[in-house]
């Protein structure tokens, strides 16, 4: 679903990004592990558009888009899960998820959105500030889902949780797997990851150190967490 060939990112003169390569197989979910600074979200900007000084190839169904201007990446599929969530606090669930337009025909209706995650429909008279952390990222998935997306970049979706949450986040993204979605997910928490991905590529100073998949983590786990500073 997704290739990356090459990718070059500066800000200003300093290179993030060196020389990026990776492959996302459509109904995966992969994970891109690495230090805090490695580069990790600047990637995701690159992949929506939203990085404007960087350089290589993207590629996302067979057609290319990395001069494709970020507004029509969205409609091609590819949603975006910011770290922050980017809910709208102020508004009611239901109003976050009837506010986004419907980028393509792959969008999903309400009722699917509801059957999908009834959380969502006990919580939809409620605003985004009563809802758990749990709860507002799958409120930002779903969201995500409503306006289409069949790619979804998600970043960090599990930082400063509690393992509950954790646990939850996995079912999540278990289920949106079940119904065809692919995932690229910037995950520190290995043991998370192994959960819920099919393969791990490890960033490190901007570039693609290792491509592992979970047996190859988990026979190394000690030493990648030291090496993530974990």
């Amino acid at each position: 679903m997704l290739r990356v060939r090459d990718l070059n990112a500066w800000y200003g003169e300093a290179r993030v990004l060196r020389d990026v390569s990776l492959d996302v197989e459509t109904g995966t979910i992969v994970t891109l592990v690495g230090r805090n600074g490695a580069g990790k979200t600047t990637l995701l900007r690159c992949l929506m558009g939203l990085h404007r000084q960087q350089r290589g190839d993207i590629t996302y169904d067979d057609h290319p888009i990395h001069r494709l201007a970020p507004h029509k990446r969205p409609k091609r599929g590819i949603g975006w899960v910011p770290d922050d969530r980017g809910i709208y606090t102020s508004l009611t669930v239901e109003e976050n998820l009837t506010l986004p337009p419907r980028s393509n025909d792959d969008a999903w209706p309400l009722g699917r959105v509801y059957e999908t995650f009834p959380v969502l429909r006990e919580r939809r008279r409620y605003p985004g500030t009563r809802l758990s952390g749990g709860e507002q990222q799958m409120l930002a998935i779903a969201r995500m889902l409503r306006t289409g997306a069949r790619l979804l970049l998600c970043d960090e979706p599990t930082e400063g949780l509690a393992p509950i949450l954790v646990r939850q986040i996995a079912e999540i993204l278990h289920t949106v797997r079940e119904h065809g979605v692919t995932v690229l997910l910037i995950e520190q928490n290995l043991q998370f990851a192994t959960t819920v991905a099919d393969r791990h590529y490890l960033l490190a100073e901007g570039r693609i150190a290792e491509s592992l998949d979970n047996s190859e983590v988990e026979a190394r786990q000690h030493e990648l967490l030291e090496y993530l500073g974990i």
